[in-house]
């Protein structure tokens, strides 16, 4: 199978590094990893009849909340990258 050749910083290669699983190679890995996942809204459902209404508006919370990290982190990051 043909290939490529890619440079990446050393961090990112020691984050591969940590996360690979025995068994995969680094292409397993990245295919592993940029797979699309699946939405956490698709699953609350799923618990509906099993949590009550306050676990159910804890587990809406804790996902509103990772969404504003995750937007944080993401204009942090676009931020070290717009710098001059």
């Amino acid at each position: 199978m043909p290939s490529k050749t890619i440079s990446i910083t050393e961090d990112v290669y020691e984050t591969l590094v940590q996360q690979k699983r025995p068994e995969e190679s680094f292409s397993d890995e990245l295919r592993r990893l940029s797979q699309p996942k699946g939405k956490i809204s698709e699953c609350v459902g799923l618990w509906k009849n099993s949590l009550t209404g306050k676990e159910i508006a804890a587990v809406r919370e804790a996902i509103a909340e990772a969404r504003r990290l995750s937007a944080s982190a993401h204009k942090e990051k676009r931020a070290m990258y717009d710098r001059p």
